[in-house]
């Protein structure tokens, strides 16, 4: 029987490029830019780590839309000094950080525009070319003082790009800002104590919202030699931080023990901080990552003179990689789209177990759109055994969900993915397009829409 390892994230072999894709429906016209989505891909089979969802190299698969048509479909592997020297090519020039030299495999966003591969966890992105081949790590031109983040917030009013970023050595995280130039004009070191791993944060307009979470460094996993030596610590408090944007003192507020990978958006409500996340009741137990519990949808109301959270189950369904549309982040939304399967959430991040263990029913072909207001869903089911990655969603008009749902979808019939476009606003009707992909996209991470200028 074949596994979720093998249908979905068993990792390509080949860089390819095609030209003039295969369309069933039609391309919006308006839809003019790179789709781009990042994840591991091991380059060998043979290397200890390739087993490790998260420690494979990564790769960028992207799909070029212009005029209607689908221009291009590109996969590569983003060139670290390691991989570089393994593809028989020459090292990439420009800075790394404290050693760490990660071949970016976790987000891909554009900066200023430049192309990036994102990590965590104290390495630097990758800049990447128009056409996703690798120039070299990016420090901002010198504005960067140490490593970066997976998952940067966007300000959609004032043009600045906020991260938070955190590496074992430090006994901080880092908030970072870049402006709309691409030149780093801020950084905030703010002290936490134990290490702890920060995947994502928040952003409203007054506060920068900090998760602080019992996920932490372990010195006894790194010397048994764990890859990803960060383990459930029951020790370690959790807590929800404020940094005031325009400066000041973090403003901590306690919150009953929980883990959260990403966020859906946040904002602030008069005296309080509304904050909306994928919320797990556990995780990294044992330094294991399919242990611990299915994650929810919530909502986080922190007060912020009294410094108490109150926590509301919006869907209790397992499900991840929450989406809204990015013009409204810092202020309120009402829709916001997730992925989900029938067991999904509980391996998609696993560490230590076999990949090609997991369960058959691992991953299901379903994607999500949440109205918030409402208090409804609508799904979309993308085909039977039709693996589906993270949704994202690209703006059309000013209406919220007057846009479009971007995927990958995989196509067991074909043995290989489709790119689905699905309107917005019919959202369980049939996709206004699919370009079928001439390759198979593995199961990964996040993505992004990159519009032309």
């Amino acid at each position: 029987m074949t596994t979720p390892f093998r249908a979905g994230f068993a990792p390509v072999t080949e860089e390819i490029t095609a030209f003039d894709l295969q369309v069933t429906g039609r391309i919006p016209a308006e839809l003019d830019g790179r789709y781009l989505r990042n994840g591991p891909n091991p380059l060998s089979l043979d290397d200890p780590n390739a087993s490790h969802l998260f420690l494979g190299e990564g790769m960028v698969h992207g799909v070029r839309l212009r005029d209607g048509r689908a221009e291009w479909y590109r996969n590569r592997w983003v060139r670290n000094a390691a991989v570089a020297e393994r593809l028989g090519e020459p090292v990439r020039p420009g800075r790394i950080h404290e050693g760490m030299d990660f071949a970016a495999n976790t987000h891909v966003i554009g900066v200023a525009g430049r192309t990036l591969a994102v990590v965590e966890a104290g390495a630097r992105p990758y800049e990447l070319s128009h056409e996703l081949d690798t120039i070299g790590p990016c420090d901002f031109d010198g504005g960067l003082p140490g490593g970066f983040t997976a998952h940067t917030h966007l300000d959609p009013r004032t043009g600045e790009l906020h991260a938070l970023a955190y590496f074992f050595g430090w006994e901080h995280h880092q908030h970072i800002v870049v402006d709309a130039s691409g030149k780093v004009t801020r950084t905030t070191d703010i002290p936490i104590a134990d290490a702890p791993m920060v995947h994502d944060f928040a952003l409203t307009q007054r506060y920068v919202v900090i998760y602080d979470l019992p996920v932490t460094f372990s010195m006894e996993h790194a010397e048994k030699g764990v890859p990803l030596p960060y383990a459930w610590n029951e020790a370690h408090g959790s807590r929800v931080g404020l940094l005031p944007r325009d400066g000041g003192p973090v403003r901590w507020a306690e919150v009953d023990p929980c883990w959260v990978f990403h966020t859906v958006n946040a904002y602030d409500d008069g005296d309080q901080v509304v904050v909306d996340v994928v919320s797990y009741p556990k995780r990294f137990v044992d330094a294991r990552l399919d242990l611990g519990g299915t994650p929810k949808l919530e909502r986080w109301v922190v007060d912020v003179t009294s410094r108490k959270v109150v926590r509301t189950v919006l869907d209790d369904r397992p499900q991840e990689f929450p989406r809204i549309d990015e013009r409204l982040t810092t202020m309120p939304h009402r829709f916001g789209y997730t992925a989900t399967g029938r067991d999904l959430v509980d391996v998609i991040h696993e560490a230590d177990i076999a990949l090609e263990d997991l369960p058959d029913t691992a991953f299901d072909n379903t994607l999500i759109k949440h109205d918030l207001v409402a208090g409804t869903q609508q799904t979309r089911a993308l085909g039977k055994d039709a693996y589906v990655g993270e949704p994202v969603f690209v703006p059309a008009g000013e209406a919220e969900d007057d846009g479009y749902v971007m995927a990958f979808v995989n196509d067991p019939r074909r043995g290989a993915a489709d790119l689905v476009i699905l309107s917005a606003q019919d959202f369980t009707g049939e996709p206004v397009a699919t370009v079928h992909l001439p390759a198979r996209v593995p199961l990964g991470f996040h993505g992004s829409w990159l519009p032309e200028v």
